[in-house]
C-alpha cells in the first residue's frame, strides 16, 4: 500500500470509529427518556 493509501484510510477509520464513539459519548451522558410509558395491552 502507498502511502497516500494508508493516509486516507486512516483519515475514513478515525472518522468512522470517532463518529461513533461521539454517539456512545453522547447517549451515555443525555440518555433519550420518553415523555410517558406505552400504556400496557387491555386485555378483554
Amino acid at each position: 500500500m502507498t502511502i497516500t493509501a494508508v493516509v486516507m484510510m486512516i483519515i475514513a477509520m478515525v472518522t468512522i470509529w470517532g463518529g461513533l464513539i461521539a454517539a456512545i459519548v453522547n447517549l451515555a451522558r443525555h440518555p433519550e427518556v420518553a415523555d410517558s410509558e406505552p400504556a400496557p395491552p387491555v386485555e378483554l
